[in-house]
């Protein structure tokens, strides 16, 4: 399975994609692993996208693309993915469409998970990483709405939306029912 997973900063993707992800039996690839991981090594892409991080910025969709194109090669792609973080815009979406396409493969659903702004603030305040300060999670918030919102509207007829408010087990289930009903 081929999955896309949206939602704001803090609506617990990274949490319910590594439930779907076992359950599933495909890997996730959230960009934000990817970020950090060439971040870390210091490659060309990392450094391009450490400046944006910063500022919680969007990371740009060349240096973004390229990190998932690289990832998609990867054999344990092969069967399916869930991809957490990207696309975040429809430029990006369209990216992801031709990479996909160079594959021979396409989506199966995407998956947008929805909460509060007033509980995705606390949720990333309260895992208390250097670059969480209340003001750049509201920015972020405000990059989402802005960039991200118009996805539901690419993503239409594929489109799972997903109440991630509640128990992280109960979340989970309402996105394994939605995948179980035909799209």
């Amino acid at each position: 399975m081929r999955l896309v997973l949206i939602g704001p900063p803090g609506a617990g993707k990274g949490t319910q994609a590594a439930i779907l992800s076992q359950t599933l039996g495909v890997p996730h690839i959230s960009t934000g692993d990817l970020f950090r991981e060439h971040v870390t090594r210091r490659t060309p892409l990392g450094r391009d996208a450490q400046r944006y991080l910063d500022t919680g910025e969007l990371v740009p969709d060349h240096v973004t693309g390229g990190m998932v194109r690289e990832r998609l090669t990867q054999p344990d792609t092969r069967h399916g993915f869930l991809l957490d973080g990207f696309p975040r815009t429809v430029p990006q979406a369209r990216q992801l469409a031709a990479i996909l396409d160079a594959a021979e493969c396409e989506l199966d659903a995407v998956l947008e998970f929805t909460a509060p702004e007033e509980v995705v603030v606390t949720r990333l305040l309260e895992r208390g990483r250097p670059d969480d300060t209340e003001d750049v999670i509201r920015h972020r918030q405000r990059v989402y709405e802005r960039q991200t919102t118009p996805l539901l509207d690419h993503y239409s007829d594929i489109l799972l939306s997903v109440q991630a408010v509640g128990p992280v087990d109960e979340i989970a289930q309402r996105a394994l029912k939605g995948l179980a009903r035909p799209i």
